[in-house]
C-alpha cells in the first residue's frame, strides 16, 4: 500500500468508523440456575446419605433385637439369625458381583500368594469378628448399648494414626493429640460399658453370669473388625515387603477381592450354622415359620440391605461431586447420634404416655419398667411386640439405679462417638481431585453392613503429613517445570466464512479463558495451529510469461474473518490498534511446505496458520495430521531432548522428563467448522489427567444447520451418542473418537505402531477404504490395538456443520460406512492380541461388537421385512408376494448403481426415499392397526414399537437439554429405508470410489458444463421432502460467486480429486514469484503483519519430513489402473457377500412363511387387560422373533449403559461446577496411591 492509498484509507476511517462485528457467544460459565441445582443436588445427597444410613442402622439394630432370646416379637430364632447372617453377606455378594463384572469387561492381574494369603487371612478375621459381634454378643445387650458399641471399631485405626507422628520426625507432635484422645475415649467407653453391666449384675437377681462372656466377645470382636482398614496405614512402614504387597494388591484387586469375598460368605455361614445348635436351637424349626415372622424379618432385611447400598452409593457420589463435607462427612458422623436420639425419643414418648395414663403422681422409670406390658400404646401386634422388646432391653439395663445407669449410658455413647469423630478427623481436611478414582478414595471396594457410617468414614484413605507434603512438592514442581501443554490443531480446506467465524470464536474464547500469563498458575497453556490444505494457486502473466504464486480465495477469507473476530474480542474499537501490537508482532513467512502466518491473540496466546502448497507437500486431511503430529511431537517435543543428550546431560533424567512431558502434552484435533466452549476442553482434559491409560477422549457432537437433512442427523447423532457411544464406553472402549473434536495424549500417539504406522501410504484397495476414508477411526483403532483406552464424555459439547443437502449427506456416509465396517472387522480380527494389551477389550465386549455388526449388516433385509408387513396389512396380499414386492426396488437400485454415475444414483435414491417415507408412515399405521385387529398389543411388532417409543422417550428425558430432539424422531423413523437400505446399498456399490465427496468445488470445465444445463429439467430444484437435494444455493456459493466477479483474472481451484490418491506430475517452479505474502498483508486490514523467516533448525526438519513422508505422489498410470481394478474387485466381493447374507435372510423368511404353521411359534393372545384370551392363537416366524429378541436385547444393554453413563456425566459436571473457582484460586495436589511409590 503506497502513501497515497494509506492517506485515503485514514481519511475514510475518519468518517466511516462503523463496523460489522460477527455475533459470537461469550465464554459459557455456570449460570445461577446451574449453581442453584448444584447446591440443591449436593444438599439432597447429604440428606439422602443421612436418611438411608439412619434406616440401615435402625433396621439392623431392630433385627438384632428380635433375634435375641429375650425377644417375644418372633419365636423362630434360627430364622432370624439366618436372615441376620444374610444381611452381613450382602456387601460380600455385591463385591463378588462387582469384581466379576470388572473381570468380564476388563483384564485383571493374578495376585501373588503373599497378597492373597494376607488379604484372605485378614478378611477371615474381620468376617468372623463381625458375625460374632452381631449374632452372638449384641443380641444380649440393649439397643442403646448396641448403637454405642459399634463406634469402638475405630480403636486400631486410631492406634496406627498415633504411630505416624512418632515415626516421621517432620510431623508436629500436635498431630498425636487427636488419635491419642480417640484411643482414650474408646477405652473409657469400654470401661463404662463393663461397669454399667457390672452394676446391673449387682442389683439384678435374675442376671446371668454369661453377660461377662458376651462383653468379652463384644470387645474382642470390635478389635478384630478394626483390622478391616489395615491397608491404608501400611505406608507408615516403609519396607520393601509392604511396598511390594501394596503394589501387587493395587493391580490385582478384582481377583483378590473376588476370592476374599467368597471366604467372607463362607465364614459368616459357618458362624451362623454353628451358633444355632450351641444356643440350644435346632435348624429343623426353620421349616415352620409363621407369616408374621416372615413379614417382619424379611421387611427389616429388605430395608437394611437396600438402605445400606443406597447410603454407600449416595456417599460415593457426594464425594465425586465435591460435596465431600456437607454431602458425606457431616451426614455420616451424625447417623449414630440420630439413631441414638430416635430410640431414646421412642422410649421417652412411651414413658410419657404411660405416665399420663397411669395418673400416679410419683410415676417413675422403675414403675414403668415393671408394668410396661400394660402401658404399650395402640398399634398393630407386631409393632407392640417390637416396642416391648426395645423397652424390655432398656429396662433391664436401667434396673433400679435409674440415674446412675442413664448417666453411664450417656457417658458410654459420648465417649465412643468422640473416639470415632477424632479418629476420622483427618477426613474433614481431605482435598480431592475433580475426578477422583474410587480406588484412590476408598480402601475397600464395598461397605460393611453392620457399620455403615463407621465403615464409610474409616474407609477413606489416610495420607500422612509427610506424604501430603511430598505430593504437594511434586505437584508444585510439575506446575513450574512441566505445565500441561495443549496443541489445538485444526484442518481446513474449503470452509465458508460462517464456519471460519465459529472456529476463530472458539479459539478466542479459549484465549480469554486461559490467558498466557496464567499458564503456570493454572497448570495449563495452549497453542493453536491451523493447517490449510491446497491454499496456493499460480497465475501466469500473459505478457511476460512469468509465474506468480498467490493464495486462493479461501485463504483470503480466513485472513479477513480473523480480523473481524479479533476486533469483536477487543475491549473497545479505539484501542484495537494498541492491543494489536502490545502482545507482540504478527508475522508471515515462507516455508518449505508453503507459508505460515503467526498471530498473537489478545491475551497473549499464539495462533499459527500453515498454508500448504500441494505442489510441495502432500495434501488431504490425514497427511495434514501427519504433518502436525511430527512437527509438534517430533520436532518441538522430542528433538530438544536429543539435543540435550548431545550436550552431555544424563540420559536417565532426560528419559524421565521426556516421559512426563509426553503424558502432559495433549493434541486437540479439530475440524475447520467446529464450535466449542472452554468447558468442553476442560472436561476432556480431566479424563486424560486422571486416567493415565486413556489415550483419547471425545465429547458430544451436535450437528448444526437447517433443513430436513440436518433434522434427521440431529436425531441420528443423538441416538448414536445416547446409546451406542455410552455402551462402548461402559462395557469396553469407544472405537471412534471423531476427528472434529477429540483430545489425544501425546504419549499415546508417540507409542509404537501408532504415529509411525499412521504415515503408511495406502497400497492396497482395502487400505484406501480403511486408512483414508475414515482416518480418525483408523487412528483410534491403532490406539486400541496398542493398549490405550478411548473414552466418551457426554458433558463435553461441541458443534459442527452437518451436510444440508441429500447429495452431500450420501457422499459423506459413503465414506463413513465402509470405513467403520473395515475398522470394526480389523478390531475383531486382532482381538486376541488387542485383549492382551488393552484391559478395556474383553470377550463379552467383542461379542457385543459382533452382534452389533451382524445387526448392521442385516439392515437392508430388516427394512424389506418391515415394508413387506406394511403391504400385507394394507392390501391383504400374500406374505410372499409382499416380500417380493418389498425386495424388488432395492434389487433394481443395485442394478442401477452398477450402470449409472454416482450423481444419478443419488437422485434416484432421493426419489425412492420420498416414496419410502410414505410407506414407513403406513407401516406404523399398519402396526397399530394390527394391534387393533388382533385386539391385543402383545404382537411382536406391537411390543417392539411400544418398547422402542418408551425407550427413546425415557432416554430423551434423561437428556433434558436435548429433549427437543424427540420432535425429529418421526422424521428419522420414516427415513429408515433411506438411511438403512438405500444408503447401505449406495455405500457398498460405490466402495471403489475413494474420493472425499464433501466441500469439493467444481473445476472450471465442470462449472462451464453446469452453466450450459441451466435450463435442463433437473435444474428445477428437485425437492425431497420439501428440500433441495442437490442444487440449493447456500451462502458459501454466494461468496464464491462474488469473489469470481471481483477477481476475473484469478483462476478457479481444480477440484481435489482423490479417486486413486494420485496427482499429475508435479514440477516446482523455483522461479515463480511469491506474491502471496503481500497479498495477505493487504487483506489483513488493520492487523499489521511483519514478514519474517523460519528458524535455521526448522527448515531441515521440514525438508526431511517432506522427503520421508509427505512428498507429493506422482502419477503412475500402471499403478493407477491396477488400483482401479483392485477397488472394483474389492467392491464386487464385498457386495456379493453383503447382499448374499441379506438375500439369504429374506429367502429363509419366505420359506418359513410358505411352510406356515408347521414351524411357527404359537401362543395365546394376551388382551390389553393382561388376561389370556380364551380363543385365538397367534403365530410368529422364528426369524422374526430372533430378530426382535436380538435387537431388543442390544437396545436394553445400551439403555442400561446409558443410565450408568448419565449418572457419571452428571457427577463430573457437578464436580466441575464445584471446583472451577477453587482451581483458579489455589492449586491442588493429587491424592496419589501410596502403592505407586513402590511401583
Amino acid at each position: 500500500m503506497d502513501e497515497e492509498q494509506w492517506k485515503q484509507e485514514e481519511s475514510r476511517k475518519s468518517w466511516d468508523p462503523f463496523l460489522i462485528v460477527p455475533f459470537t457467544d461469550g465464554i459459557e460459565k455456570p449460570g445461577k440456575c446451574l449453581l442453584f441445582w448444584h447446591f440443591v443436588i449436593c444438599s439432597v445427597l447429604g440428606l439422602l446419605v443421612c436418611a438411608f444410613g439412619f434406616f440401615s442402622k435402625s433396621s439392623l439394630l431392630m433385627l438384632i433385637t428380635v433375634s435375641s432370646q429375650d425377644s417375644t416379637t418372633i419365636s423362630n430364632k434360627p430364622f432370624a439369625l439366618l436372615i441376620l447372617g444374610c444381611v452381613l453377606i450382602v456387601p460380600s455378594v455385591l463385591t463378588f458381583i462387582k469384581c466379576l463384572w470388572k473381570m468380564a469387561f476388563k483384564n485383571s492381574n493374578i495376585p501373588s500368594k503373599e497378597v492373597l494369603f494376607l488379604v484372605c487371612g485378614i478378611e477371615l478375621l474381620v468376617s468372623f469378628g463381625t458375625a460374632v459381634l452381631t449374632m452372638i454378643a449384641m443380641p444380649h445387650f440393649d439397643i442403646i448399648t448396641n448403637v454405642t458399641i459399634l463406634n469402638s471399631v475405630c480403636i486400631l485405626p486410631a492406634v496406627l494414626q498415633a504411630l505416624n507422628p512418632l515415626m516421621e520426625t517432620s510431623i508436629s507432635k500436635w498431630a498425636l493429640v487427636p488419635p491419642l484422645l480417640s484411643i482414650f475415649f474408646v477405652l473409657t467407653g469400654y470401661v463404662l460399658f463393663f461397669v454399667g453391666y457390672q452394676i446391673q449384675m449387682a442389683h439384678s437377681r435374675a442376671g446371668s453370669k454369661d453377660i461377662y462372656l458376651y462383653i468379652g466377645l463384644a470387645i474382642g470382636s470390635t478389635l478384630l473388625v478394626s483390622l478391616n482398614w489395615w491397608e491404608k496405614f501400611t505406608s507408615f512402614f516403609n519396607t520393601k515387603a509392604l511396598g511390594r504387597i501394596r503394589h501387587n494388591l493395587r493391580h490385582s484387586r478384582n481377583i483378590t477381592y473376588l476370592i476374599s469375598s467368597s471366604f467372607r460368605i463362607v465364614v459368616t455361614g459357618i458362624v451362623v450354622g454353628a451358633y444355632v445348635p450351641l444356643a440350644g436351637e435346632g435348624w429343623s424349626s426353620i421349616k415352620n415359620v409363621s407369616t408374621d415372622t416372615i413379614t417382619i424379618v424379611l421387611s427389616l432385611f429388605a430395608i437394611q440391605a437396600i438402605s445400606s447400598a443406597l447410603c454407600h452409593w449416595f456417599g460415593v457420589t457426594a464425594c465425586k461431586m465435591h460435596a465431600f463435607r456437607r454431602g458425606f462427612v457431616l451426614p455420616m458422623i451424625f447417623i449414630t447420634p440420630a439413631v441414638f436420639v430416635a430410640f431414646l425419643f421412642m422410649f421417652g414418648m412411651r414413658y410419657k404416655t404411660a405416665k399420663d395414663v397411669s395418673g400416679v403422681g410419683n410415676f417413675s422409670l422403675t414403675l414403668y419398667c415393671r408394668d410396661f406390658d400394660s402401658t404399650l400404646g395402640n398399634g398393630v401386634d407386631v409393632a407392640k411386640q417390637l416396642f416391648r422388646d426395645i423397652s424390655h432391653g432398656l429396662c433391664n439395663r436401667v434396673g433400679g439405679q435409674n440415674d446412675v445407669h442413664m448417666a453411664l449410658l450417656m457417658g458410654e455413647f459420648v465417649t465412643m462417638w468422640l473416639g470415632l469423630f477424632l479418629s476420622t478427623l483427618y477426613v474433614w481436611m481431605m482435598n480431592t481431585d475433580r475426578i477422583e478414582r474410587t480406588t484412590q478414595l476408598y480402601v475397600k471396594p464395598m461397605y460393611e453392613a453392620a457399620f455403615i457410617d463407621q465403615c464409610s468414614l474409616l474407609n477413606i484413605r489416610f495420607y500422612s503429613k509427610e506424604q501430603e507434603y511430598r505430593f504437594k512438592k511434586n505437584s508444585e514442581k510439575k506446575v513450574d517445570d512441566e505445565p500441561l501443554m495443549i496443541y489445538l490443531c485444526a484442518t481446513m480446506w474449503h470452509e465458508t466464512c460462517d464456519e471460519m467465524i465459529k472456529m476463530f470464536t472458539s479459539l478466542f474464547r479459549l484465549d480469554q479463558y486461559r490467558p498466557k500469563h496464567r499458564a503456570k498458575e493454572d497448570k495449563f497453556c495452549f497453542e493453536s495451529h491451523i493447517f490449510f490444505d491446497d491454499a496456493f494457486i499460480e497465475k501466469v502473466n500473459k505478457q511476460t510469461g512469468k509465474k506468480k504464486v498467490y493464495v486462493n480465495e479461501f485463504a483470503e477469507f480466513l485472513v479477513e474473518v480473523f480480523e473481524e473476530v479479533y476486533k469483536g474480542f477487543c475491549k473497545d474499537n479505539s484501542s484495537f490498534k494498541d492491543q494489536n501490537t502490545q502482545n507482540g508482532e504478527h508475522k508471515i513467512m515462507p516455508t518449505p511446505y508453503g507459508g505460515r502466518l503467526c498471530y498473537v491473540l489478545p491475551h497473549g496466546n499464539c495462533l499459527y496458520v500453515h498454508f500448504k502448497n500441494k505442489q510441495r507437500i502432500r495434501h488431504k486431511k490425514r497427511w495434514s495430521q501427519v504433518m502436525y503430529l511430527y512437527y509438534l511431537l517430533g520436532f518441538k517435543l522430542t528433538r530438544k531432548y536429543f539435543t540435550s543428550l548431545e550436550k552431555g546431560e544424563s540420559q536417565k533424567n532426560l528419559e524421565r522428563r521426556l516421559k512426563k512431558e509426553k503424558h502432559n502434552t495433549y493434541i486437540l484435533a479439530l475440524d475447520g467448522d467446529v464450535d466449542f466452549q472452554p468447558l468442553a476442553i476442560m472436561l476432556l482434559i480431566d479424563r486424560l489427567k486422571k486416567y493415565p491409560k486413556v489415550g483419547a477422549a471425545c465429547g458430544r457432537i451436535h450437528p448444526t444447520g437447517f433443513g430436513p437433512m440436518v433434522w434427521y442427523q440431529k436425531f441420528e447423532y443423538a441416538i448414536c451418542h445416547w446409546l451406542q457411544k455410552t455402551a462402548e464406553h461402559v462395557f469396553g472402549c469407544v472405537l471412534c473418537s471423531p476427528g472434529c473434536f477429540s483430545l489425544f495424549r501425546g504419549a499415546a500417539l508417540m507409542d509404537d505402531n501408532v504415529m509411525k504406522k499412521y504415515t503408511t501410504q495406502a497400497t492396497e484397495a482395502a487400505h484406501h477404504v480403511q486408512y483414508d476414508q475414515g482416518e480418525d477411526r483408523w487412528l483410534c483403532t491403532l490406539l486400541l490395538q496398542q493398549g490405550w483406552r478411548v473414552e466418551y464424555n457426554a458433558a463435553s459439547d461441541s458443534y459442527t456443520n452437518a451436510p444440508q443437502e441429500f447429495h452431500e449427506f450420501y457422499n459423506q456416509r459413503r465414506r463413513w460406512g465402509p470405513s467403520t465396517m473395515f475398522n470394526i472387522i480389523d478390531v475383531l480380527n486382532t482381538h486376541k492380541q488387542t485383549k492382551k494389551k488393552n484391559p478395556s477389550i474383553s470377550r463379552l465386549y467383542i461379542l457385543y461388537q459382533i452382534m452389533y455388526l451382524i445387526a448392521s449388516i442385516l439392515g437392508p433385509a430388516i427394512v424389506c421385512l418391515m415394508i413387506s408387513g406394511c403391504f400385507s396389512f394394507i392390501f391383504n396380499w400374500d406374505p410372499n408376494l409382499c416380500l417380493f414386492l418389498a425386495a424388488l426396488p432395492p434389487a433394481l437400485y443395485i442394478m442401477v448403481c452398477y450402470k449409472v454415475k454416482t450423481d444419478t444414483q443419488i437422485i434416484i435414491a432421493a426419489i425412492i426415499s420420498t416414496v419410502y417415507a410414505f410407506l414407513m408412515s403406513a407401516t406404523f399405521i399398519a402396526i397399530i392397526g394390527e394391534m387393533v385387529k388382533q385386539q391385543t398389543f402383545m404382537t411382536p411388532s406391537g411390543l417392539f414399537l411400544i418398547f422402542l417409543v418408551i425407550m427413546f422417550i425415557v432416554t430423551a428425558l434423561l437428556h433434558p437439554q436435548e429433549f427437543h430432539l424427540v420432535i425429529y424422531g418421526f422424521l428419522y423413523i420414516i427415513c429408515i429405508p433411506s438411511g438403512y437400505l438405500l444408503l447401505n446399498i449406495y455405500s457398498v456399490m460405490n466402495l471403489n470410489n475413494v474420493s472425499w465427496g464433501t466441500r469439493e468445488v467444481a473445476s472450471k470445465s465442470e462449472q462451464q458444463n453446469k452453466n450450459t444445463k441451466n435450463h435442463n429439467i433437473l435444474d428445477k430444484n428437485c425437492m425431497c421432502c420439501g428440500w433441495d437435494t442437490k442444487f440449493r444455493i447456500n451462502k458459501y456459493q454466494k461468496i464464491t460467486s462474488s469473489t469470481e466477479q471481483q477477481q476475473p483474472l484469478l483462476p478457479q481451484n481444480e477440484s481435489q480429486d482423490d479417486d486413486d490418491e494420485v496427482e499429475p506430475p508435479v514440477e516446482i517452479d523455483a522461479t515463480a514469484e511469491e506474491c502471496w505474502i503481500h497479498q495477505l498483508q493487504e487483506k489483513s486490514g488493520e492487523i499489521e503483519i511483519v514478514e519474517d523467516g523460519l528458524d535455521d533448525d526448522e527448515i531441515p526438519f521440514w525438508e526431511g519430513l517432506i522427503q520421508e513422508y509427505l512428498k507429493p505422489i506422482k502419477e503412475d498410470k500402471a499403478k493407477q489402473d491396477q488400483l482401479t481394478q483392485e477397488l472394483r474387485s474389492l467392491r464386487n466381493k464385498i457386495a456379493f457377500v453383503y447382499f448374499f447374507i441379506n438375500a439369504l435372510w429374506l429367502i429363509s423368511t419366505c420359506i418359513i412363511q410358505s411352510v406356515g404353521s408347521y414351524v411357527s411359534i404359537k401362543f395365546k393372545k394376551l388382551n390389553a387387560n393382561g388376561k389370556l384370551a380364551e380363543e385365538g392363537i397367534m403365530h410368529i416366524e422364528p426369524f422374526g422373533l430372533l430378530f426382535i429378541v436380538t435387537v431388543a436385547g442390544l437396545l436394553v444393554v445400551q439403555f442400561l449403559a446409558m443410565i450408568y453413563h448419565r449418572l457419571c456425566a452428571l457427577t463430573h459436571l457437578m464436580a466441575y461446577i464445584g471446583t472451577e473457582e477453587e482451581t483458579k484460586q489455589k492449586p491442588k495436589y493429587e491424592l496419589l496411591d501410596p502403592a505407586s511409590e513402590f511401583a
